[in-house]
């Protein structure tokens, strides 16, 4: 017999109704924002990039790129990379967000001049080809990384080990070169950072759980950007040693 004269029914569905659209809303919200943390992410990366290449193109095209490079300065060139790659590591929790920014830009520029070598090695064409296979292997490696269910995690310990490998026979054939060392360098580190890119891009992904709506959400981001620009670099250096032509 129905109890017509109960409003119980009709409170108890009003409330799962409610329960149901609060849990959507909220839902929502964490896409939303979850898309818009990524896209940050993203945004750095890619200005960096631009950035690097901009400065990489003015250093050569100016001349000092070749005649830098023919003395010691070039070390610090190289190594300019690591030192802003290990202050902003060791500086995350410390530094303002504004002086993390100015961090970012100052590596992508120390970044260009060193990357700058490539141009006086490689010809223009052939590097556009690389970085156009580079940016679109990124690209679905990334997509893979965001939107993959399965864990990742065991995948970037391995991939840490290799990476650890990897530096120590670059380092080996750079004192020592043995015949088909560097092409097997070059497919390692391809293989690597392949994987590195889908990992990092999880983990990303992740933790934006612990970081959403506080104050190192947005460093998280610069982070999370400095990383995948590594990654995306990497991938091109070693691509580009395969698909690359040298000059004469």
């Amino acid at each position: 017999m129905a109890i017509w004269n109960d409003p119980q029914p009709s409170q108890t569905s009003f409330g799962a109704s409610s329960r149901m659209n609060a849990g959507y809303a909220s839902g929502a919200a964490l896409d939303a924002g979850l898309r818009k943390y990524m896209l940050s992410i993203y945004n750095y990366m890619a200005s960096g990039v631009l950035l690097s290449g901009i400065v990489a193109l003015g250093f050569v095209e100016s001349g000092l790129a070749e005649q830098v490079f023919r003395t010691p300065l070039r070390w610090l060139i190289v190594l300019a990379p690591l030192a802003f790659v290990f202050g902003m590591s060791a500086g995350l929790n410390r530094m303002k967000t504004s002086t993390l920014q100015a961090c970012f830009w100052g590596f992508a520029v120390a970044m260009g001049l060193s990357l700058s070598s490539l141009l006086l090695v490689y010809t223009g064409p052939s590097i556009a080809m690389t970085f156009f296979a580079t940016a679109g292997s990124f690209a679905g490696l990334s997509l893979v990384g965001y939107t993959t269910k399965k864990s990742l995690s065991g995948m970037g310990s391995f991939l840490t080990m290799g990476l650890f490998g990897l530096i120590i026979a670059m380092l080996i054939n750079a004192f020592f070169p043995m015949p088909g060392m560097g092409f097997a360098i070059s497919l390692l580190g391809v293989a690597i950072f392949a994987g590195l890119t889908a990992y990092d891009t999880q983990q990303l992904k992740n933790t934006y759980m612990h970081v959403a709506g506080t104050s190192m959400q947005e460093r998280v981001a610069i982070m999370g950007a400095l990383n995948l620009y590594l990654d995306f670099i990497n991938l091109f250096q070693f691509l580009l040693s395969f698909l690359g032509d040298r000059r004469n």
